[in-house]
């Protein structure tokens, strides 16, 4: 296996710390679907448009997320497809360990 620079590890590591928001996770899933302004983005999460901004912020400066102006407003967009990659594993993961948990668990008793 290749062996990973300091600096290559600290850029994986905010990847990781970035994602481990889910409203940003939610922005991005949002933005999966196509660009979309700050307030589109914080009326589809019913979030506010200032928490809309700092989240997309974040996004954009550890390179998740780009920002286009139009006019006198900004549209958001996907800028590294493979976070997407990333959250497919993650979710196919979790999803096989709740079924494995959901297995062992003694089945519910109904009321009576």
């Amino acid at each position: 296996m290749e062996q990973l620079s300091d600096d290559t590890l600290q850029l994986i590591a905010g990847h990781f710390r970035v994602l481990s928001e889910p409203v940003r996770l939610r922005l991005l899933h949002v933005l999966r679907d196509g660009e979309a302004s700050v307030n589109e983005l914080a009326d589809a999460l019913g979030i506010s448009q200032p928490s809309a901004s700092k989240h997309l912020a974040v996004l954009r400066d550890q390179g998740l997320v780009k920002r286009r102006k139009e006019g006198t407003s900004a549209r958001f967009s996907i800028a590294a497809d493979f976070v997407f990659e990333i959250c497919d594993i993650v979710c196919d993961g979790v999803r096989t360990e709740l079924e494995r948990r959901q297995s062992v668990l003694p089945p519910q008793r109904t009321a009576s």
